[in-house]
C-alpha cells in the first residue's frame, strides 16, 4: 500500500475519532487537536503521492513553496500529478472519498447534536452529489482545462483557503457544544464555508459541461 493511501486511511480514522469525542463531549483542545492533525494530513497524503511518484525528485521544501503559491516547479508538480493519475488511478479518487467522508461526518455530528440545522447538511450532501457526479468522468482537479474552475476550485490559494475556513468553522462548532461558545458566531462562520463550498461546486459544474 502507498505511503499516500495509509496517510489518507489515518485521516479518516482521526476524523471518525473526532466525531466520537464530540458526541461524549470530550475536552475540547484535544478533539480540536486531532482535527487539526486530521487536516494536516490531508497535505502529507498529497506530498506522499508527489514524492514516491517523482522518486524523490519532489521534496518536502518543493512542495510547500508551490502549496505557497512559488510557480517555479509548477510544471514539474503538476506533470507529476497528471503521472499520479496513471499510475495510482484509484489513489486521487480515495482522497476524494476521504474528503467526503470527513464532510459529511462532521455536518452529520454538528446536525445530530443539534448545533446545526437539517437544512446545512442537506446543501452539503446535494452540492458534493452534483459536482461529483458531473465532474466525475473528467478526472481530477489537476485536469481542469478552464480559467474560471482552475482559479475558483483548483488553485492554492482555494485549496488552502477552503480548508482553513473549514477548520476555524469546525473547532469554533465544537466549542459551541462542548463549551458554550458564541453559536452566532457558528453561524455566521457555517455561512461562509457553505458559500466558499457552493463556489468551489459551481466551478466544479462549470468545467463538467465546458
Amino acid at each position: 500500500m502507498r505511503g499516500a493511501d495509509i496517510s489518507t486511511i489515518a485521516r479518516i480514522g482521526l476524523i471518525l475519532l473526532v466525531v466520537y469525542l464530540i458526541l461524549v463531549v470530550a475536552a475540547p483542545a484535544i478533539t480540536i487537536l486531532i482535527l487539526a492533525l486530521a487536516f494536516l494530513l490531508d497535505g502529507v497524503d498529497g506530498f506522499l503521492a508527489l514524492r514516491e511518484v517523482s522518486k524523490g525528485k519532489i521534496t518536502l521544501s518543493k512542495y510547500l513553496n508551490y502549496s505557497l503559491g512559488d510557480k517555479s516547479h509548477a510544471k514539474e508538480i503538476k506533470a507529476f500529478k497528471h503521472k499520479i493519475e496513471q499510475t495510482a488511478k484509484h489513489g486521487p479518487r480515495f482522497d476524494v472519498a476521504a474528503d467526503r467522508i470527513a464532510e459529511y461526518s462532521l455536518w452529520s455530528v454538528f446536525t445530530f447534536v443539534g448545533i446545526l440545522p437539517l437544512f446545512v447538511l442537506i446543501i452539503v450532501i446535494i452540492r458534493h452529489s452534483l459536482a461529483d457526479a458531473l465532474l466525475g468522468a473528467k478526472g481530477t482537479s489537476s485536469k481542469m482545462k478552464t480559467g474560471f474552475a482552475r482559479a475558483v476550485y483548483a488553485s492554492n490559494i482555494s485549496r488552502g483557503g477552503v480548508n482553513i475556513l473549514k477548520f476555524i468553522t469546525f473547532s469554533w462548532l465544537i466549542l459551541v457544544f462542548t463549551s458554550g461558545y458564541s453559536l452566532l458566531i457558528g453561524y455566521a462562520l457555517t455561512a461562509l464555508l457553505l458559500i466558499f463550498i457552493l463556489a468551489r461546486g459551481a466551478a466544479e459544474i462549470y468545467e463538467s459541461v465546458h
